[in-house]
């Protein structure tokens, strides 16, 4: 059931694009076959032993009632008590599925329930995917739904991972929960996309040998996610006047009366006010010697034009990170002139994925016990991520770590619990030493036992010609 090898079953004839679109469809279709197969991919089992029968009089009534009155009188208590220190609520309403919209509530299923057995592989944490219905009575998506909800299930967990949240409900829930939960919450779609560009963009500009107090940046896209970039990238000390975003519409700019007043658009509106200091509108103009291009907008391949990359500045910095394609394809631009190319994709260089920092960054607030995770908290992770990936070595195609590099996510650990103790917003104390080796164990276990489901059979392995009857359909169907 290798699937490094899938370049042998396409055509070698085909263009760049068609392979590209060879290999998403060949994803999409062998998604659906294997989520069938398992019946999803998480499952919950015990992680205390029943040694006799009497051992449920223990871990049930009535012995269990001892647990609850303790918890009861020191309700901190339950983090030592319960699964509650490493348990993780993935949260969505599923209105913003990657790119594919609105799926319905129990649409976005696919996507948590990934996020959870990701958070456990690579970060040894229990998560739980909970699809919302945030409808209200008008019918529409309501951020104070969501928001309740999110109160109401926070005494079960040590951590909130906000997904698919549609704007602007997506920044009005994150900013109302920071503010009034007790627990960390965590808006992947924003803060993880920013963590991991910014770990992306440090190494990148070491490699051009620029520095980011200097260099003029254009963030094409104006969502969660680059919103979110453009207030890290400040906070990095990039120059906010250089920072121009674009949107549908055009530039944001201080003449954006159309995004003044309105309840839906505040965080746009807050960044016209300092960015893009020479008012630039379009296209051409704002890219014309461009250091960096972060794109998180609609997928391509024609959403970036060659012809503005081909007038950035020498040794352009290209992120092009909407899924499932890129805004251009990487090699389109490395031939507009583009010095190092990033996408979303794992099957191109440079893949910018926020997998490489949530299940890190909520291992070490679950260390430490922290109460909400700062910018400072993110911003040490991307630092983490910058210097894990030049100790193994960077190059213009490999400016990241790969997802399977454990160390990466011990190290952010260590580093968030690290930071949330010094900023006073955690629960108990934890050296550094220690917050790495737990994380480093809790991975190892976590990996180790699926290697050893799937060894004894506890985890089936799919039919021997899935892979290749899978490529053959797609292509038929391409071609």
């Amino acid at each position: 059931m290798n699937l490094n090898d899938i370049e042998t079953l396409i055509p070698q004839n085909l263009t760049g694009e068609q392979k590209a679109k060879a290999k998403t469809l060949f994803y999409k279709n062998l998604a659906l076959k294997m989520h069938k197969f398992y019946g999803g991919k998480i499952a919950i089992m015990p992680k205390a032993g029943i040694f006799d029968y009497n051992w449920f009089n223990v871990w049930y009534t009535p012995g269990v009632s001892a647990v609850s009155t303790a918890i009861r009188d020191n309700n901190d208590s339950s983090f030592d008590m319960s699964n509650r220190a490493n348990a993780v609520a993935v949260v969505s309403d599923s209105t913003r599925v990657l790119g594919d919209g609105d799926c319905t509530p129990s649409g976005g299923l696919g996507v948590m329930e990934g996020k959870a057995m990701l958070m456990k592989y690579l970060g040894g944490i229990d998560a739980t995917a909970l699809c919302i219905n945030s409808r209200g009575a008008d019918g529409k998506p309501s951020a104070d739904k969501i928001i309740d909800f999110v109160k109401m299930c926070a005494p079960s967990f040590g951590a909130i991972n906000l997904e698919d949240i549609s704007q602007p409900n997506c920044y009005k829930v994150l900013d109302a929960l920071r503010e009034t939960c007790d627990i960390p919450v965590w808006h992947d779609d924003a803060q993880g996309t920013a963590c991991v560009t910014v770990a992306g963009l440090i190494n990148a500009l070491k490699l051009a040998d620029k520095k980011i107090e200097n260099v003029k940046i254009i963030l094409y896209g104006s969502g969660a996610a680059n919103t979110t970039i453009a207030k890290f990238l400040i906070l990095m000390g990039a120059n906010a006047g250089k920072i121009i975003i674009f949107d549908s519409k055009s530039s944001l700019n201080k003449n954006r009366e159309d995004l003044k007043n309105r309840p839906d658009s505040y965080k746009q509106w807050e960044l016209c006010q300092i960015t893009n200091g020479e008012n630039l509108i379009a296209q051409e103009e704002a890219f014309k010697d461009a250091d960096v291009l972060i794109a998180l907008s609609k997928p391509g391949p024609d959403t970036i034009k060659p012809q503005w990359i081909n007038i950035m500045a020498a040794k352009s910095i290209v992120f092009v990170c909407a899924n499932p394609v890129p805004e251009i394809y990487p090699q389109s631009a490395k031939q507009a002139g583009a010095y190092i190319v990033a996408t979303g994709r794992g099957d191109f260089p440079n893949q910018v994925n926020n997998s490489l920092c949530f299940p890190g960054i909520l291992k070490g607030v679950l260390l430490c016990r922290a109460k909400t995770i700062t910018d400072t908290m993110a911003l040490s992770a991307a630092k983490a991520i910058a210097k894990r990936a030049c100790d193994i070595g960077i190059s213009e195609n490999n400016i990241l770590p790969l997802m399977t590099d454990v160390e990466v996510y011990a190290l952010q650990a260590a580093e968030v619990a690290k930071a949330a103790q010094k900023e006073g917003v955690s629960r108990v104390k934890i050296n550094y030493e220690d917050a790495y080796n737990k994380t480093k164990e809790d991975i190892l276990n976590a990996q180790n036992l699926t290697a050893r489901l799937m060894k004894d059979g506890f985890i089936k392995t799919p039919p021997d010609d899935i892979i290749e009857e899978t490529m053959k359909e797609v292509l038929k169907n391409l071609l």
